[in-house]
């Protein structure tokens, strides 16, 4: 199934998809938090290190089943599949956007 998600969101996906760090960081504005884990992940570098330690690492790809807008975000269902206990997990995430930039980000 083809979600239509905004560009920042399918960009991100799509590089996830290819584990590709760089494209991975690249939709979101030099300033975007990330809040994953119980952690918080603020500006490019931050996010940088986040994206390596809990994606590229383990091989994490999300693959997104479901859409939605709600209070001003907008959330993204699915599995996420990699070298990781449990695997595969479902998660939900939460993107809020602005500017054509990913702001933040909520896992849970």
């Amino acid at each position: 199934m083809t979600l239509a998600l905004p560009k920042p969101i399918a960009d991100y996906v799509a590089a996830n998809a290819r584990l590709d760090l760089d494209e991975m960081l690249h939709p979101f504005a030099p300033d975007a938090v990330v809040r994953d884990d119980g952690g918080e992940h603020r500006g490019h570098a931050e996010l940088r290190h986040w994206i390596q330690d809990a994606t590229i690492a383990a091989r994490a790809i999300f693959t997104p089943d479901a859409s939605r807008e709600e209070n001003g975000q907008f959330v993204v269902e699915g599995l996420t599949s990699g070298a990781f206990k449990g695997s595969p997990l479902r998660f939900t995430m939460r993107f809020t956007l602005a500017d054509d930039a990913i702001r933040a980000l909520e896992i849970g």
